[in-house]
C-alpha cells in the first residue's frame, strides 16, 4: 500500500483510495496522514491547483518564493469547488485567494474570508520535501 493519493496534475504518482492504511501495525485513516499530492514543479508560480486529498477536493498554491499552501476547494459563496482557480495576491499584506466566481478574498494563512468575518474556509498543514508537495489530510 502506498501513501499517495493524487489528482490532476500528479501523473506518473500512485493512487491509493482506500479509506484507511496501516502505519506500524496500526490502522490510520486517510484523514490523518501525509498525501503526496504532485511535484512543486507541476504547479505554475502564483497559481494552484486542485487536489483529492482524503476524499476532499484541496487547493494547492505555490507563490513566487516556492512556499506552498493548502485550503479547501470549495468557494461557501457560489458553492462550487473553484478556489484553485482562483487569483493569488495580497490585501494589506495578507496572503489571499480572490475567488473567480464572486471575488470573495481567503486567507491562504487562516481560511478568513475578508469580506464576510462571519465565513471562513478550511486551512490544510502543507509541506515540501524535496519536489514533493504533501498535505495532511485532517484540517
Amino acid at each position: 500500500m502506498t501513501d499517495t493519493l493524487c489528482a490532476d496534475p500528479c501523473s506518473g504518482m500512485a493512487l491509493d483510495d482506500s479509506p484507511s492504511a496501516r502505519v506500524n501495525g496500526k490502522r490510520v485513516g486517510m484523514r490523518d496522514k501525509w498525501i503526496a499530492v504532485c511535484r512543486l514543479t507541476d504547479i505554475v508560480p502564483n497559481t494552484g491547483v486542485c487536489a483529492l486529498v482524503a476524499g476532499r477536493q484541496v487547493a494547492v498554491f505555490r507563490l513566487d518564493d516556492d512556499s506552498v499552501h493548502a485550503i479547501d476547494n470549495h468557494d461557501p459563496f457560489s458553492r462550487a469547488n473553484v478556489l484553485s482557480r482562483g487569483i493569488v495576491g495580497d490585501v494589506k499584506g495578507e496572503l489571499v485567494v480572490a475567488s473567480p466566481v464572486y471575488k470573495h478574498h481567503f486567507s491562504l494563512a487562516s481560511g478568513q474570508c475578508l469580506e464576510d468575518p462571519a465565513v471562513r474556509i478550511a486551512v490544510f498543514a502543507v509541506r515540501l520535501d524535496g519536489d514533493t508537495v504533501w498535505v495532511r489530510g485532517a484540517q
